[in-house]
C-alpha cells in the first residue's frame, strides 16, 4: 500500500487520500496532473508470500485483464483510463464516480420496491451483456459493485481485475475469490464458470435489493454450504421479479434463462408488468456426455460475439433474436470439411507447436518453452511471440464445446467484426516487452487460404505504419482458435503476416492430432 498521500505515478497521477479499502487493494483519489482531473486510482496487493515468479506472472496477468477492461465502451461500465505496474505492484487508473453503491443504498432504504429495482437490473444487464461479448467476465457482481451516480446513471464497477484468470473461486490455499452469497454455486464447487455465472451473482444481487437480505445468510462458511447443497428462500417482497429471480438463481448453470430473456423480462417488470415467467426444463445428454438443456439440441446460435452487434442490440432496447444472413460466397466457404476433427475433451495447446517450429518462427536458436493456462498457450522471447488460444462465445463458455455449426457461425462473426475496415485499438504484450497500452490499427480481415477448414488474418501496425503483429482466426472443425505472433522489430510487414500464417497452419495441423 503507498505509504502516504502526494505520491506520484507515472510522473502523473498524485494520490491525495483513501477512498476505500478491501482485501485485494485500495482505491485512492487522485488527480491526474496531465489532464487536470480526478480520477480513482486502485492499488493492487498481492499476497504475501508468492514467489518472484509468480509475482511476475499474476501482475502480467492482472494487467492483461485490466487492458482489456479499459477497452469496454458502454455507460453502464467503469471507464479504466490507465493501466502500469509502480513499485512492484499493478495500479488501475479509473473514473471517479460521485453517488453510492447499491448495498449503500439498501442499508439506507431497506428493501426496495420491484420496479425500480428491475430498471436497475435492465441497466445493469445491458453492460454485463456487452461485457460478454467482449469475452470478458465479471466474476464478483455484487451489490457493493453496483453504483448508482448522482445524476441516476448505473454503473458496473470493479470487474475482477485483481483475480488471476485461471484461480476458481476457492484457490488451493483456501483463499475466498469473491463475496459469499454472491458466488455461482458452479464457482464455488471449483469450475471456472461462464457468463451463466455472473447472471447467477447479478440475481443474486437484484434479491438482495428487492428483499434487504441477501439469498443465503450466516457465516461465510455457513453460506458457502448453503449456496452448494439447496435451493435459496424464495423471494418474499420481490412481486413479479420473484419467478424471475427464482430462474435466475437456479443451481444448474444450463436451468438458467439466457441474458436475452432475463433483460426482456425485466423491462417489461420495470414498466409495472407481470411477464409470463416460463423456466428452462430440466437438461439432457448431449454431444460427447456434454449437459446440454432440453429440447437445445441442433438450436443455431445466431448472436456472435461481435462488439457492434451485441452493443447494438442493447442500444435499441432489443431482446429479439438478432438474425445475421449469409452471403452466397459466405456459405460456400463454410462447407464442411469431411475429414474435420471433432473435440470432444479439452487438449494442451502447447503440443500443437513442436519446439523446433516455435525456434523457427520466433528466429532464435532457444526455443522458449510454452506457458498453458485455460484454453490459451504462450511461447515469448523479449520483443516477438506467439499467442494460441481456443474462443468461443457467451452462449458457450467452453471452447470443447461448440458444435461444427455454432464454430461456423463464431468464426462468421469475428470475420464480420474485422471485416469492418480499418479500426483504431490499442495493444499490450507483457512477456514480449509491450509493458504499456500502445495504440494500433487493425486492418480489414482477409480470408487466407489452406489454414484448417476456413482463416482470415487482420494485421497490427503502430500509427506511422510498421507492422508490428498479426492476428489469424481459424476454424478446425467444431474449434476455432485464434493465433497472434508479434515481432516488434519487424521490418517487413508481408514477414509479419507471412510467419503468423505459417504457425495458424502448423498449430491447425498439430491440434489435428490431438483431437
Amino acid at each position: 500500500m503507498a505509504e502516504s498521500r502526494g505520491e506520484t505515478l507515472a510522473s502523473r497521477y498524485h494520490l491525495l487520500r483513501p477512498l476505500g479499502s478491501g482485501g485485494m487493494g485500495t482505491v485512492w483519489l487522485a488527480r491526474d496532473a496531465m489532464l487536470d482531473r480526478e480520477v480513482a486510482v486502485k492499488e493492487l496487493r498481492i499476497p504475501d508470500g508468492v514467489a518472484d515468479a509468480e509475482r511476475a506472472e499474476l501482475t502480467a496477468r492482472v494487467m492483461r485483464e485490466a487492458e482489456v477492461t479499459a477497452r469496454l465502451r458502454h455507460p453502464g461500465i467503469v471507464a479504466v483510463h490507465d493501466v502500469l505496474v509502480q513499485g512492484g505492484r499493478p495500479w488501475i487508473v479509473m473514473e471517479l464516480l460521485h453517488g453510492r453503491d447499491l448495498a449503500q443504498e439498501i442499508s439506507a432504504r431497506g428493501p426496495l420496491p420491484p420496479p425500480p429495482v428491475a430498471d436497475l437490473g435492465a441497466r445493469v444487464l445491458e453492460a454485463l451483456m456487452a461485457t460478454h461479448a467482449r469475452g470478458v467476465q465479471h466474476r464478483d457482481v455484487k451489490p457493493g459493485n453496483v453504483f448508482i451516480t448522482g445524476d441516476g446513471r448505473v454503473v458496473l464497477t470493479d470487474f475482477g481485475i485483481a483475480r488471476p484468470a485461471d484461480q476458481t473461486a476457492l484457490t488451493e490455499a483456501g483463499l475466498l475469490v469473491g463475496s459469499p452469497g454472491f458466488i455461482a454455486p458452479e464457482r464455488l464447487a471449483g469450475e471456472p464458470g461462464g457468463p451463466a455465472s455472473d447472471l447467477w451473482s447479478f440475481a443474486a444481487t437484484l434479491y438482495a435489493a428487492v428483499e434487504g437480505v441477501p439469498p443465503y445468510q450466516g457465516s461465510q462458511a455457513e453460506v458457502i454450504r448453503a449456496t452448494l447443497t439447496r435451493e435459496c428462500r424464495p423471494p418474499r417482497l420481490a412481486g413479479p421479479l420473484g419467478p424471475l429471480l427464482v430462474w435466475m438463481l437456479a443451481r444448474d448453470p444450463l436451468a438458467r434463462p439466457d441474458a436475452a430473456t432475463a433483460l426482456g423480462h425485466l423491462r417489461q417488470i420495470a414498466e409495472g408488468g407481470s411477464p409470463e415467467i416460463r423456466p428452462r426444463p430440466a437438461r439432457t445428454v448431449g454431444r460427447a456426455g456434454s449437459r446440454t438443456p432440453a429440447g437445445s439440441a441442433g438450436r443455431t446460435r445466431w448472436w456472435v460475439p461481435a462488439v457492434a452487434v451485441a452493443v447494438a442490440v442493447a442500444a435499441l432496447g432489443a431482446s429479439a433474436m438478432v438474425l445475421l444472413p449469409k452471403s452466397r460466397e459466405e456459405g460456400s466457404a463454410q462447407r464442411t470439411n469431411p475429414g474435420s476433427p471433432t473435440f470432444t475433451h479439452a487438449v494442451d495447446l502447447c503440443r500443437s507447436l513442436a519446439a523446433p517450429e516455435v525456434a523457427r518462427l520466433l528466429g532464435t536458436a532457444k526455443p522458449p518453452r510454452g506457458r498453458s493456462r485455460e484454453a490459451e498457450c504462450q511461447w515469448t522471447i523479449d520483443g516477438a511471440g506467439l499467442g494460441l488460444t481456443a474462443v468461443t462465445d457467451s452462449d458457450t463458455p467452453d471452447p470443447w464445446s461448440l458444435t461444427a455449426e455454432s464454430a461456423r457461425t463464431l468464426l462468421a462473426g469475428y470475420q464480420r467484426q474485422y471485416g469492418s475496415g480499418p479500426r483504431d485499438g490499442e495493444w499490450i504484450w507483457y512477456e514480449i516487452g509491450l509493458d504499456r497500452k500502445s495504440p494500433v490499427i487493425e486492418s480489414v480481415a482477409q480470408p487466407v487460404p489452406d489454414v484448417a477448414d476456413q482463416a482470415f488474418a487482420s494485421d497490427l501496425s503502430t500509427p506511422e505504419g510498421q507492422v508490428q503483429g498479426s492476428v489469424v482466426f481459424f476454424r478446425l472443425g467444431d474449434l476455432v482458435a485464434s493465433l497472434r505472433y508479434a515481432d516488434l522489430d519487424a521490418t517487413s510487414p508481408t514477414d509479419v503476416r507471412r510467419r503468423a500464417v505459417e504457425a495458424a497452419r502448423s498449430a491447425a495441423d498439430g491440434l489435428r492430432g490431438l483431437a
